[in-house]
């Protein structure tokens, strides 16, 4: 007997390269060069990543040498987030103080925390509401308390959770009021809701290849020429001497057909998965009545749907979904083998009981109805035995 076709509803976790990106990286796959060397091999080597990072820049409205190469959303949110911290007090002592959103991935969270411990930083973690959208009246009074203790501010353009989409203009134009850098994470926006650098007013903008449709491994953080970042590592001095080390060209070349193809086709794509987005939300409603829908309902992702099952723990329920070959995933972070509630839904309100019966489907541009179909079928028999074994 044939096994079911998987169900895969993860995309926010990382989604299938696309045939553009797949081709363009194995079409270098077997040319060898190093884009720093200085003979014909390194010249065909670099002529590729500069067109790559003149695709990127087209697809996001920056300038060319504002792309800086890195090994994917982590690093890119990482050397901002130290890369700002560093430059800034370097130039003021006085700012020690880095403000974000209470929701951002752990990819910002993680090293606000290390320079809070290790580099003597103050972190303001700044509150949203019941719909995981930052309080912009919090971000103006931290600002305004002290700005120029301030170094920068982090928000990221869309939480990877739930979806919601955060205010950016309104954080930009609070900025700038005080000559204040920020970061956006737009690591789960690309390709799904418009993206312009240019337009949007932000410093550093960190973006990620598997998210969009290309290969794992492969990123860029967007910052303005103007912005003074200490480097994390060093080198060769490749990337505007900010981010040192050997440039991965297949994987780079990879990236920017991803990012131009998902760029492209964002309008259309957006608008698919909000029909198939829509779709499951009440396919899972007539089958669960009481399931809770967690996020912004009309600012969010397009392909985000992040459900609270009342009664469920959350893996267990993903588990027995996944013993059906429906994949997706949970919020939640395990400990020493204990979940942990997430985050985001903490600082949504949400109480820890709650915030651990919730699951994330997340579409892509596989996604499809009989992906819909499959989840209408069988999540009542799931949550019933997810339920039961809590009991």
């Amino acid at each position: 007997m044939k096994d079911a076709p998987t169900v895969y509803l993860d995309h926010a976790a990382t989604t299938p390269m696309t045939d553009v990106a797949i081709e363009a990286l194995t079409a270098r796959l077997r040319e060898v060069g190093n884009a720093s060397s200085l003979h014909a091999s390194g010249r065909r080597a670099r002529r590729i990543v500069e067109e790559s990072r003149e695709t990127i820049a087209q697809a996001l409205n920056c300038r060319p040498g504002e792309v800086v190469f890195t090994s994917g959303g982590t690093e890119a949110d990482n050397l901002a987030v130290k890369g700002l911290h560093w430059s800034r007090r370097a130039t003021d002592p006085r700012r020690l103080r880095f403000l974000a959103s209470a929701v951002e991935h752990h990819a910002v969270l993680d090293p606000l925390e290390w320079l809070e411990e290790h580099e003597g930083a103050a972190v303001n973690l700044l509150p949203v509401d019941s719909l995981g959208r930052l309080s912009v009246d919090a971000l103006r009074a931290a600002v305004e308390l002290e700005p120029a203790s301030v170094a920068a501010i982090t928000v990221m353009w869309a939480n990877n959770e739930v979806g919601t989409l955060q205010p950016i203009d309104e954080v930009v134009a609070l900025a700038a009021e005080h000559g204040i850098p920020v970061h956006t994470d737009a690591v789960q926006a690309i390709g799904s809701v418009p993206v312009d650098f240019a337009a949007s007013g932000v410093d550093a903008l960190s973006v990620s290849g598997h998210k969009v449709g290309g290969p794992q491994g492969v990123g860029a953080l967007v910052v303005r020429r103007e912005v003074d970042l200490t480097a994390l590592l060093h080198g060769g001095g490749q990337e505007r001497d900010v981010r040192s080390g050997t440039l991965d060209v297949p994987a780079i070349a990879g990236f920017a057909a991803a990012v131009e193809l998902a760029v492209k086709q964002q309008a259309d794509h957006a608008a698919r998965l909000t029909v198939l987005r829509d779709r499951l939300v009440v396919a899972v409603r007539r089958e669960v009545p009481d399931v809770v829908l967690n996020g912004d309902l009309d600012n969010r992702l397009p392909g985000n749907v992040h459900l609270g099952f009342p009664g469920c723990e959350g893996d267990s329920l993903l588990m027995l979904l996944d013993a059906r070959g429906i994949e997706c995933s949970t919020g939640s972070a395990c400990s020493a083998g204990v979940p942990q509630p997430s985050h985001v839904l903490l600082a949504m309100g949400r109480n820890p009981e709650d915030a651990r019966s919730s699951l994330r489907f997340s579409l892509g541009h596989t996604s499809t109805d009989a992906d819909i179909e499959a989840v209408a079928a069988a999540i009542a028999p799931c949550v019933e035995r997810a339920r039961a074994a809590r009991a």
